[in-house]
């Protein structure tokens, strides 16, 4: 019998790592960088079995086969709607200034989706303005409502968001509401959605999460869009979720979550509503692509654009990088950044590192206080090479600093949902405003320097005399920095 089971014994020890080495080649020859490469196979060989598990649960873009052949089969009609943009007379890109003649071609061949000019601008940048002017809007509605968040959490200003639908729906209004599964499974398991539904509000879990699912579909790939599109006329889109941030995480200690949004009239609303339109279709297999922009109108040569870029899997790889890296090349005096997780890959520290080299005024402004323990610590670990290339990092110490921005030569932004980190650069959906306006980018800056006002900055000097459970501690998340 002792043989027996040591036989058995040999025979899982072989089978195991027979396993080890399939998934040891399968990671090799997977065309990625090289850092998130050498992060998996440090997983699959100092964590036996879980490792493994883990890289066939998380560790390859797998969207999943009846989400994959919808999103294949929508391409067609997607790209002749924005054919149409590119002949409308709001697409001028003979005058497209200098400032975001690249970034323009590189989305718009890529992705695409050309700049427009006509729209107007509103930055709201405080959670009852922001909440307050959805809630007004959507009571003005005459015939739809769609709506995409990350999060719904209940409570405060948040609940009057619903009743302003609830009450939509019943006079007659078409009202989508597209949530992702993991960041609002709290408010999946309340009251709201059963009394939305029952009033007529349409609301579908985004990428739906269980046990059962996640051995045919990358569970970690999340919708974190924030769109909201009224009557195919108004649209918002930012870095706030469907929050009112006092009743929102008050036990995590990080204080109340900063955020701003952009509250958009004009062509580019039209835009917004098709990515919705393209999320919900993927979702749910029902197709509501909206009308185009008017074109039959006269034009100001002046106006400044604005261009959309969605991003996430599924999208040409790694443009929301591209088009950072690019912006951020291509500032000459000034850059200020603002995310609340900053887990930078290599390409992009080496950009940050080389612009502020070149002279230009880099800030970095990140929160002080973090939500996830494991970016807080790793990006912690970027901060030494970064001061010493001139870069300046200052926390901010009034609340969860969530906005994400960057302001190029206070003359053109970028402003939306992605974070500094991987996730948002290869799995989460996310969308971005490319913004070619110098009076609203003036007003932007205005905020980032009012965080500035409520932030510290770091000193090279004391930065390194920091103890070594602390540089221990940053460097073993950091090796992790891959995969966050």
């Amino acid at each position: 019998m002792d043989k027996f089971y040591q036989a058995l014994t040999l025979i899982g020890f072989i089978l195991y790592w027979l396993l080890v080495a399939g998934v040891t080649i399968r990671v090799v020859f997977k065309p990625r960088s090289v850092g998130v490469s050498l992060a998996w196979l440090m997983i699959i060989y100092i964590i036996p079995v879980l490792g493994v598990l883990a890289y066939f649960l998380i560790g390859e873009l797998n969207l999943g086969r009846t989400r994959g052949e919808r999103a294949k089969a929508m391409f067609t009609p997607y790209e002749e709607w924005f054919a149409q943009v590119h002949h409308c007379q709001h697409h001028q890109p003979n005058s497209i200034s200098h400032r975001i003649s690249s970034i323009h071609n590189l989305c718009s061949n890529r992705v695409g989706i050309p700049a427009l000019s006509g729209d107007t601008l509103s930055l709201l940048n405080t959670p009852s303005e922001i909440l307050t002017a959805i809630i007004q809007d959507i009571e003005k509605s005459e015939y739809e409502v769609n709506m995409e968040f990350y999060i719904w959490h209940h409570g405060g200003l948040a609940d009057s968001v619903a009743s302003a639908l609830i009450k939509a729906a019943k006079r007659g209004v078409t009202v989508n509401v597209l949530l992702d599964s993991a960041g609002s499974i709290d408010f999946f398991k309340s009251h709201w959605p059963k009394l939305l539904r029952n009033s007529g509000v349409n609301i579908v879990e985004a990428l739906s999460v269980s046990p059962f699912r996640m051995f045919f579909r990358r569970l970690d790939l999340r919708l974190h869009r924030k769109i909201v599109v009224i009557d195919n006329k108004i649209a918002y889109t930012g870095s706030m979720n469907l929050v009112d941030p006092q009743y929102f995480k008050q036990q995590s200690g990080v204080g109340q979550w900063v955020d701003v949004m952009v509250r958009i009239t004009g062509p580019n609303v039209a835009v917004l509503n098709t990515i919705h339109a393209w999320d919900w279709e993927v979702e749910t297999g029902i197709r509501e692509l909206p009308a185009p922009p008017e074109c039959q109108i006269s034009i100001d040569p002046f106006n400044h654009t604005t261009q959309v870029v969605p991003s996430g899997p599924g999208m040409p790889d790694d443009i929301i990088q591209q088009v950072l890296i690019t912006a951020i090349n291509q500032a000459r005096t000034s850059l200020t950044i603002t995310t609340p997780y900053f887990v930078p890959s290599e390409i992009l520290l080496h950009t940050l590192r080389t612009t502020a080299h070149r002279g230009v005024e880099v800030k970095l402004i990140l929160p002080k206080k973090n939500d996830s323990l494991m970016v807080s610590w790793a990006s912690k670990s970027f901060f030494e090479t970064l001061l010493k290339a001139g870069v300046q990092i200052y926390e901010f110490n009034g609340g969860l600093l969530h906005t994400k921005s960057v302001v190029i030569d206070h003359s053109y932004c970028i402003i939306g949902t992605v974070n500094l980190d991987m996730r948002s650069f290869w799995l989460n959906f996310e969308v971005s405003l490319i913004v070619d306006d110098p009076e609203f980018t003036k007003q932007l800056s205005w905020v980032l320097n009012s965080y500035l006002d409520q932030s510290t900055p770091i000193e090279l000097n004391e930065w390194q005399q920091r103890n070594l459970p602390h540089r221990f501690t940053e460097r073993f998340f950091s090796m992790f920095s891959p995969l966050l």
